[in-house]
């Protein structure tokens, strides 16, 4: 029997997690029960696989396991009348495992995790930790809090989960729309983060946009009629098929318009295409699926002269019509700019009322300086530098300030 590689066992740690974990707490009726149990599965796990191979079904062998560990535990503590331990078993011999898909049970979990009783923060925490198996180290290291603060946001949403009520459930029709929005800007920010962390020494955290998207790909198994997710694949696809021409060796960031796009990777760019064409065969068109096709006609540009600057300046003018937001109009004028000028542009951004925001103050930079007003511009640029915490966006701002003629 061959033996089992560490980097084995941690890929499937990372397929399996969720999975397990989403299928426990169905059983038990209990986040921390089940997370506890599948952690205890794998520890199990790494020590018995590298000898014994992968047993031919590893997430059956982790949910089995972890189960009846879990149920060894609980008789135990209910022997010591432990009331909570109890009702828990009483609850795992109610919703015995069958062999049948567990795909709506990871689709409950998602949904408990994004509730809106619960703060943004948390639900982002929550769905990195029980549907991607991050650690709570891994997650305080990407948001740049204490490794106990983490713990703590993650136990108190724990608790809140089980003493609240909030049911283990999918939506009713009538909600899952306004749900399901939550959810995909749960994804959306955990990409976000990795593309650009909003603060530390490096521009990017590639491990969470690659975790965003793995999440994202759950939802389209999970999911597949709702052309929101689809969207929402295809944009994260597209967005990361540029990470390779960022920056330099060095580091700096490295303008859209500057990119080496040879070293784009052109299979997410494939596949992000393809999903694409897909939502515009469905018709039935959503902020996500515009923002991808958006980035699909910059993908088509071989040069970024190339760029169909005015099919971009149309698709933002109807995402605005869809999704009327300040960060949408400082968007579309970027696009104005190319199509209409800097001068057109620039009286669209002064229009919008987004002082704290610091990619406003950047691009008004941007525009202030193609228009002459280099003294405005170098006001900007200062204001935007002031306002991010990311090392290299500050780099980057500084240098093209002090690049403006005296």
């Amino acid at each position: 029997m061959p033996r089992v590689s560490d980097s084995e066992i941690e890929r499937v740690f990372r397929e399996e997690f969720g999975r397990a974990v989403a299928v426990l707490v169905r059983s038990f009726g209990d986040i921390d029960i089940a997370e506890e149990a599948v952690q205890e599965a794998f520890t199990v796990a790494v020590q018995r696989w590298p000898e014994t191979g992968l047993p031919p079904s590893p997430a059956g062998w982790i949910i089995t396991t972890a189960r009846r560990r879990a149920i060894d535990r609980l008789r135990g503590d209910a022997a010591r009348a432990d009331r909570y331990a109890k009702a828990a078993l009483m609850q795992a011999e109610r919703n015995p495992i069958d062999d049948g898909p567990v795909q709506d049970e990871r689709l409950r979990l998602i949904f408990t995790c994004c509730h809106p009783a619960l703060a943004t923060e948390v639900q982002i925490a929550l769905t990195l930790r029980l549907l991607g198996g991050l650690s709570t180290v891994e997650i305080a290291r990407a948001f740049i809090v204490p490794e106990a603060t983490m713990a703590q946001r993650i136990v108190r949403a724990k608790h809140k989960i089980r003493d609240a009520g909030i049911p283990y459930r999918l939506p009713a029709s009538t909600e899952l729309a306004g749900r399901l929005s939550a959810v995909l800007a749960v994804v959306y920010l955990i990409f976000n983060e990795g593309y650009v962390a909003s603060s530390g020494e490096r521009l990017d955290r590639p491990d969470l946009c690659v975790e965003a998207i793995r999440l994202g790909r759950i939802l389209t198994e999970l999911m597949p009629d709702e052309p929101e997710v689809l969207g929402l694949l295809a944009l994260m696809l597209l967005v990361h098929s540029r990470r390779p021409s960022r920056t330099t060796a060095s580091g700096d960031l490295v303008l859209l318009d500057d990119q080496d796009r040879s070293m784009w990777d052109r299979s997410l760019i494939a596949e992000g295409q393809a999903i694409v064409r897909a939502c515009l065969r469905r018709n039935q068109p959503g902020p996500y699926q515009i923002q991808a096709a958006i980035s699909a006609v910059h993908s088509d540009a071989q040069r970024a002269s190339d760029t169909d600057w005015g099919q971009i300046l149309q698709l933002y003018d109807q995402l605005f019509t869809v999704n009327p937001t300040p960060v949408v109009a400082l968007n579309r004028a970027v696009a104005l700019a190319e199509v209409r000028g800097a001068a057109a542009a620039l009286d669209a951004v002064d229009g919008l009322d987004f002082p704290e925001y610091y990619l406003f103050h950047a691009v008004r930079a941007d525009l202030l300086s193609r228009v002459g007003r280099n003294e405005d511009a170098r006001a900007a640029y200062d204001r935007a530098v002031a306002l991010t915490s990311n090392a290299v966006e500050q780099t980057f701002l500084t240098r093209a300030r002090n690049a403006l003629p005296a």
